[in-house]
């Protein structure tokens, strides 16, 4: 129960890893503000860490828009009189958007804006929101990726925002340092998500597979474990770090990349 008689916020927690963040910090004690676009999947991580015998508020935003940024965490503040712990999560992965990061030279500038809007800007509001009214002590985690530290054929828009977020990390760090204030990153790999498991092929995880030098494939709980511990007070002395979880995929020298720039 690290997390006992503490609040925590969770952008992104409809689903995936935001989702068992989200469950994480309440199992631990935490009451938990679940913050996501989508309205249902807020409720529905709130049924479930009820459910477990936690304590949940669904907000709704866009994390990209700073008014409803401003009121999630006054609503968050406003339910449960504190604010100890940020978890900004959220990413635009929807076809309309993720799905169409495709070649530079073809893509709309609508699919690089939302993804920065979403992905970089977001995370940036709830700093410059949550840090004023923060708990001494407190803590903010940031979700960024693999793609952040690694070139690929696809996806350069979000892989561009995550490593901004990389950058974020370091000067939140720094800046707020002296009060207390701890900031890190998570940078996950393949994360096995409902979403993942049903857009990917047969072919593209065993592509993936093998690109790791662990048997298994992430799942979101695991992360939920390594954010967790970085928000806990076990983890008092690192602050400014991006943490990868990825299973050894980036261990080790990448050749699947090279193939498919080559057509192989």
């Amino acid at each position: 129960m690290r997390f006992e008689g503490k609040v925590a916020l969770v952008t992104g927690a409809g689903s995936g890893i935001g989702r068992a963040c989200a469950r994480r910090f309440a199992a631990e004690g935490a009451r938990v503000a679940v913050v996501d676009l989508d309205a249902g999947t807020a409720r529905e991580t709130v049924a479930l860490i009820v459910k477990d015998g936690g304590t949940a508020l669904a907000v709704t935003a866009d994390v990209s828009v700073e008014e409803q940024v401003r009121a999630a965490v006054s609503a968050t503040i406003e339910a449960y009189g504190r604010l100890d712990i940020l978890h900004s999560n959220a990413a635009v992965l929807s076809r309309g958007v993720y799905g169409r990061d495709l070649d530079l030279c073809e893509m709309d500038v609508e699919v690089w804006d939302r993804t920065l809007e979403v992905n970089l800007r977001g995370a940036m509001l709830f700093i410059k929101h949550v840090v004023p009214r923060l708990t001494a002590g407190g803590a903010i985690v940031l979700t960024s990726s693999v793609s952040a530290l690694l070139g690929d054929t696809d996806h350069a828009a979000y892989g561009s925002a995550k490593a901004a977020l990389t950058s974020l990390t370091r000067y939140a760090a720094t800046m707020y340092g002296s009060r207390g204030i701890r900031c890190n990153a998570v940078a996950p790999g393949l994360v096995l998500t409902d979403v993942a498991r049903a857009v990917m092929t047969p072919e593209r995880l065993a592509e993936k597979a093998a690109e790791r030098v662990l048997p298994d494939a992430c799942e979101p709980e695991d992360v939920a474990a390594l954010v967790a511990f970085l928000a806990s007070g076990e983890a008092r002395c690192i602050t400014g770090q991006t943490i990868v979880i990825d299973s050894g995929t980036t261990a080790h020298r990448p050749e699947h990349a090279i193939r498919r720039s080559r057509g192989d």
